[in-house]
C-alpha cells in the first residue's frame, strides 16, 4: 500500500498507535468508540498499512459499504481493496443476478485462494449471507494458464465448453471466448478485462489483457486464471460460508454487528416464508442466518465500532472526534471556523477529488479573507471530521458546497458509446457501414479468409456491382455504422472509381466556403454594440462550486464560452445543444446569475406552463441563499399575481423571470433586460418568434435545445450563431436499466418497495384510463404501506 499525505499525518496518533499494537499482539475482541465521518476509513487504512493480513469490513448498508470502499481506494491506492457485493440486483428471492457483481465476487474468492495474505474486503449483510462455492470446487473449476505452458487450442476449447463459455466472433462480456487462427480471446469471470492468448504450435507464447472497444493490448501477463460463472454451479456445490475462504489470521471489522445479525435473520425469515408458501424454491439453501454468520466470524479476531456491539470486548479504545460542521454553503461561517481552528492550534485540510474545486475555494477565500489558512488535498473522502487527539480538521468540499457525493464501484468492463465490437456483432447483413477510405458499403457478415497461410476472420463489405472488400480486425477503427439523416438509402459507389474521394474533396471545399462566410458574418456581428458583463465575482464562483454534480468537460466548455460571450462587447447569440439531463439548464442558471450580478434582468422563455413551473423550482433551489429574486408567469397564475409580477418586473424588483410566450406580449416591460434564454425554440410558433426577434435586438441571447430545428442548426453551423454541444452525460448520473418481464406481482412489489425504501418515487404507467382505478387498487393491495395517486389526461 502506498502511504499518502493524509494517512501519514496519523502515524503519531496516540489511539491508533495503541490499537495497532493491540492488533499485532493478537488481541481477540476490540471495541472502538468516537469514530466520526471518514476517520473510520483512515483508521482501517492506517492499520492495514501496519499489518500483513486480510481485513474484512462488514457494513450494515450497501451504500455505506460503497462509500467506505471508495475512501479506502483513495487512501491506499486501491490495488488490494476489493468490494464483495451480493450476486443479485436487489434481493436473493427474485433471481435477478447482476453479471458485474458476479465478476467482483469471483475476483475476491480468487484473491483469497491465491494465497495472498494482504488485502481489504468491504461487504454488507445481503452479500455475506449468500453461501459460496467451496474452495475445493472453485479449484476444480479454475484453469490456470501460464506463459510457456504446453496446451493445445483444441483442449482449451473443450475446457471452455465444459465451463459453459459461449463461442462468439468477438468477446465483449464475461463468459465468452473467440478463436482466430492461433489466437484465443477469453473473457473470464475472474477479471475486468478479457485475455488474449497467443499460441506457437502447442505452446503458450504470450498472454495479454486487451480493450474490447479497440482490440488494443493493455498489459502483458505471466499467468491468468480462467473461472466460469460460479452462480451456474449446482446448489449441492454451494455449501460454504464466505468466511471459509479467510485465512485464520484475518481481522473482521464490524459496524453495528447486532443490527447486521438482526437484518440477516429478517431476510432469511422472509425467504423461508416464501419457500414454504411455494412462491420460491430452494432459495433458503443458498443463504444463511445472521446468527450462523456471526458464529462463523467468532473464530476470527474482530474490531467493532458503531452504536451496537455484539462480542464482549477484551480491550476498548476511545477516539475523540466529531463530524464536519454543517456550513450550508455559508462561506463566512466557514471562514470563521478556519480562523478559530488556527487560533486553537488545529491544522485544517480541505479534501476534494477535483483541482477545479480547490481553485474555486482559493478564489472565494481570496475575496473573503486572503489570510485564511488551510491545506488542500486531492483525495476522495465521504465524510469530514475533526480529530481532537491530533488537532486536525479534515473537511470535504462536497459537504462544504452541499453537493451530492456519489460512490463509484469499479465495474468489470467499460461501456462506451462508440463503434465497438458489441455494436459490430449487432449489425445484420445488409446494414450500411462507412469505410473512411472507400465510402459507404453494405455489411456482408463475418467470413474466414486465408492471410499469409493462416485462417483469419474478417468483416465483409459489399460495394456497387458486388465488389467485395475484406476488413481485418486490426482495421476496425476505419469503419463505423452508417447513420443517415432520414430513412432514405445512401448512395453506394464502385470500389476504385474515385467517386468517394471526389465527394470528400468537394465536402472539404464546401467547409472552406462555409468558413469564409462565417468570418464575414462574425465580422458583421462584432460591429453591433452590446452590454459587456463584468468578470466573475466570488458569488459566481461559489454558485458554480455548489453544483450537485461534477461538471462534464462539455458542460465546462459551454459555461466558459457563454460567459466569454457575455463579457464581450457585442451581443451574444449562442445555441447550446445537448440531450435531456446533460446539464443545459445548469449553464442557463450560471448565465442568469451572472446577469443578475450586474443588476441586469433575465427572461427565460419556455414553451409550456409545466416547464415554466419546473424551471422556477430548479432556479429557486439552485439560487437559494443568493441575492436574487425569481418569479414566473403563465396562464395558471391568478390575474392579481400576474399584475403584481409585471409591475415588479417593470420596477426592476425581479431579477429572473420565467414564462411562456406571454413574456413576448406587449404588456410585459423590463426595467433593464440583459439576457434572454430560450428553451426548446423549435416548439414556438412563427408569430411568437417574430416577437422574440424584437425583444432581443441588442440583448444577449442563449438558446437551449435537445433537438434543434434544421434552420436553427444551419444558422449555428454557418456562424450566424455560436454553437456549444454537450455530448457527455454527468459522471454521477445513474445508468438507465430496462428489464422486460411478464406481469408479475412479486417483481412489481419488490421493485416498488425497494425504490420507496430509499426515499424514491415510482411512476406506474397504465395503458387504459377506463380501468386505471382498478390498477391503483391492485397496487395498493400488493404494497399496502405505499401511498398511491392517479393522474390522467381526461
Amino acid at each position: 500500500m502506498k502511504e499518502n499525505e493524509l494517512t501519514g499525518i496519523f502515524n503519531d496518533h496516540p489511539v491508533l498507535g495503541n490499537l495497532s499494537e493491540a492488533i499485532e499482539s493478537r488481541t481477540g475482541r476490540i471495541n472502538l468508540s468516537g469514530l466520526s465521518g471518514s476517520l473510520r476509513s483512515v483508521a482501517i487504512a492506517r492499520i492495514f498499512h501496519d499489518t500483513t493480513m486480510i481485513h474484512v469490513a462488514v457494513i450494515p448498508e450497501k451504500e455505506d459499504a460503497a462509500y467506505l470502499y471508495n475512501d479506502l481506494v483513495s487512501l491506499t491506492g486501491g490495488d488490494s481493496v476489493f468490494f464483495f457485493p451480493s450476486t443479485f440486483k436487489r434481493s436473493v428471492q427474485y433471481e435477478q443476478t447482476e453479471p458485474a457483481n458476479i465478476v467482483l465476487r469471483t475476483e475476491v474468492l480468487n484473491h483469497l485462494t491465491s494465497g495472498k495474505r494482504k488485502g481489504i474486503i468491504v461487504t454488507y449483510p445481503e452479500s455475506v449471507m449468500e453461501k459460496v462455492i467451496s474452495r475445493r470446487n472453485l479449484k476444480k473449476n479454475t484453469m490456470n494458464i501460464s506463459k510457456g505452458d504446453r496446451v493445445s487450442l483444441e483442449f482449451l476449447e473443450e475446457m471452455l465448453h465444459e465451463y459453459n463459455f459461449e463461442r462468439v466472433d468477438f468477446v465483449y462480456e464475461p463468459g465468452q471466448y473467440a478463436v482466430r487462427g492461433s489466437i484465443a480471446d477469453i473473457f473470464s469471470y475472474s477479471a475486468d478485462l478479457p485475455f488474449r492468448i497467443d499460441f506457437f504450435g502447442e505452446e503458450v507464447e504470450s498472454i495479454r489483457t486487451f480493450n474490447t472497444d479497440d482490440q488494443l493490448s493493455i498489459e502483458v501477463k505471466k499467468q491468468v486464471s480462467i473461472i466460469p460463472n460460479i452462480q451456474d454451479i449446482s446448489i449441492e456445490e454451494v455449501t460454504d460460508s464466505f468466511t471459509d475462504f479467510l485465512p485464520p489470521s484475518s481481522l473482521i471489522w464490524f459496524e453495528d454487528a447486532s443490527y447486521i445479525k438482526e437484518k440477516m435473520n429478517n431476510i432469511f425469515s422472509q425467504i423461508l416464508a416464501r419457500d414454504e408458501a411455494g412462491l420460491t424454491s430452494g432459495k433458503k439453501e443458498l443463504i444463511m442466518t445472521g446468527s450462523r454468520f456471526l458464529e462463523e466470524c467468532s473464530k476470527f479476531r474482530t474490531v467493532e465500532f458503531g452504536r451496537t456491539g455484539y462480542f464482549n470486548p477484551s480491550e476498548q479504545f476511545a477516539f475523540r472526534s466529531e463530524p464536519q460542521p454543517v456550513f450550508n454553503k455559508n462561506f463566512g461561517l466557514l471562514a470563521e471556523k478556519l480562523i478559530a481552528n488556527n487560533i486553537e492550534g488545529y491544522e485544517t485540510y480541505i479534501i476534494s477529488e477535483s483541482q477545479s474545486q480547490i481553485d474555486r475555494l482559493h478564489d472565494i477565500f481570496a475575496e473573503i479573507n486572503p489570510d485564511l489558512k488551510f491545506t488542500p488535498r486531492l483525495l476522495n473522502l465521504h465524510g469530514g471530521f475533526t480529530d481532537h487527539d491530533l488537532k486536525v480538521s479534515v473537511y470535504t468540499d462536497h459537504q462544504i458546497f452541499d453537493r451530492y457525493h456519489k460512490f463509484s464501484i469499479r465495474g468489470y468492463f467499460t461501456r462506451k458509446e462508440s463503434i465497438s465490437i458489441k455494436e459490430l456483432t449487432g449489425l445484420n447483413p445488409g446494414d450500411y457501414v462507412v469505410h473512411i477510405d472507400h465510402g459507404i458499403g453494405r455489411f456482408g457478415g463475418l467470413e474466414k479468409i486465408q492471410v499469409n497461410g493462416r485462417i483469419q476472420e474478417a468483416i465483409k463489405l459489399v460495394y456497387k456491382d458486388n465488389d467485395i472488400l475484406y476488413v481485418g480486425i486490426h482495421s476496425l477503427h476505419r469503419i463505423s455504422k452508417y447513420k443517415g439523416k432520414d430513412e432514405s438509402e445512401p448512395r453506394i459507389y464502385k470500389l476504385g472509381s474515385g467517386a468517394w474521394q471526389k465527394l470528400k474533396q468537394a465536402t472539404k471545399k464546401r467547409v472552406k466556403d462555409i468558413a469564409k462566410d462565417l468570418i464575414l458574418l462574425y465580422a458583421e456581428r462584432m460591429s453591433v454594440p452590446g452590454y459587456s458583463f463584468s468578470p466573475d465575482s466570488y458569488l459566481q464562483r461559489e454558485l458554480e462550486a455548489s453544483f450537485l454534480y461534477e461538471d462534464t468537460p462539455d458542460q465546462l466548455s459551454a459555461t466558459i464560452a457563454v460567459k466569454e460571450d457575455m463579457e464581450a462587447e457585442h451581443p451574444m447569440d449562442r445555441l447550446v445543444c445537448g440531450d435531456v439531463g446533460f446539464g443545459k439548464t445548469e449553464v442557463a442558471v450560471r448565465a442568469a446569475f451572472k446577469s443578475a450580478s450586474d443588476s441586469k434582468q433575465t427572461a427565460i422563455l419556455v414553451p409550456t406552463t409545466i416547464l415554466a413551473l419546473q424551471h422556477y423550482k430548479t432556479f429557486t433551489a439552485r439560487l437559494k441563499g443568493f441575492p436574487c429574486k425569481i418569479d414566473y408567469v403563465s396562464r395558471h397564475r391568478k390575474p392579481a399575481d400576474q399584475k403584481r409580477i409585471l409591475k415588479e418586473l417593470e420596477e426592476g424588483k425581479i431579477d429572473i423571470i420565467i414564462g411562456t410566450h406571454k413574456l413576448a406580449g406587449k404588456d410585459v416591460k423590463f426595467r433593464d433586460l440583459g439576457l434572454l434564454v430560450i428553451d426548446e425554440e423549435q416548439r414556438f410558433g412563427v408569430s411568437v418568434k417574430e416577437k422574440i426577434k424584437k425583444l432581443r435586438s441588442n440583448v444577449d441571447t442563449l438558446t437551449l435545445t435537445a433537438t434543434p430545428i434544421p434552420r436553427t442548426l444551419q444558422f449555428s453551423l454557418m456562424g450566424a450563431r455560436d454553437l456549444s454541444i454537450i455530448n457527455t452525460p454527468p459522471p454521477n448520473r445513474m445508468p438507465i436499466i430496462t428489464e422486460i418481464h411478464g406481469f408479475n406481482e412479486d417483481i412489481i412489489k419488490e421493485g416498488i418497495e425497494y425504490e420507496v425504501s430509499r426515499n424514491g418515487q415510482v411512476f406506474f404507467i397504465h395503458n387504459r384510463v377506463e380501468n386505471i382505478k382498478e390498477m391503483q387498487a391492485k397496487i395498493s393491495r400488493i404494497c399496502p404501506n405505499v401511498r398511491t395517486a392517479v393522474v390522467h389526461g381526461k
